[in-house]
């Protein structure tokens, strides 16, 4: 059974935080934390294209061929492949103590830009930067709020904040429960 908790923000956006897996969400698009040449060798890239199979992969690197590396903060768009979502939208987020906060908002904010470009009325989203690239939850969940709390959606309605295991959860909960 998930774990979630609702928060309806003024914006008119529904955030859902969740524990669970996000290659098993069933909204219209999921959000990918990325590296720049979107080779998805490990964590949630990683698990996204094992489940939602290689051609994910294969688009992805059809994408950076065309288009160059994706800039820190910056987004591109797949296909799902095999997941139940339509798209993957891969954020770049930024290394920690190397790049700054606003480079995470920045991948953040695009995010969700690109789901309303899309013209997307549900999204799944990570947290962003926290694997490899050594962000602390809290900073995370205080950044992703701040993002979602501002944000004027078009389209957008529901934002789901899927993680993973129990601890990051319950710092996004908390975070949440004072900043949203």
């Amino acid at each position: 059974m998930k774990t979630i908790y609702v928060y309806s923000l003024k914006n008119g956006l529904t955030v859902e935080v969740i524990k669970g897996d996000i290659t098993e969400e069933n909204v219209d698009a999921i959000v990918n934390a990325a590296n720049s040449y979107l080779q998805h060798g490990g964590g949630v890239a990683w698990a996204i294209v094992k489940k939602g199979g290689e051609e994910i992969q294969r688009e992805s690197d059809e994408y950076v061929r065309k288009y160059a590396p994706i800039p820190t903060g910056g987004v591109a768009v797949t296909r799902a492949g095999k997941l139940k979502a339509k798209y993957i939208i891969h954020a770049v987020g930024p290394r920690y103590g190397v790049e700054g906060e606003d480079k995470l908002e920045l991948a953040i904010k695009n995010s969700l830009l690109k789901a309303d470009e899309l013209g997307l009325e549900s999204i799944a989203i990570p947290a962003i930067s926290t694997g490899i690239y050594g962000y602390p939850y809290e900073i995370c969940a205080k950044v992703m709020a701040r993002v979602l709390k501002n944000y004027a959606p078009k389209t957008l309605k529901k934002v789901r904040v899927v993680l993973y295991t129990q601890d990051v959860y319950d710092v996004f909960k908390n975070v949440f429960d004072n900043e949203l």
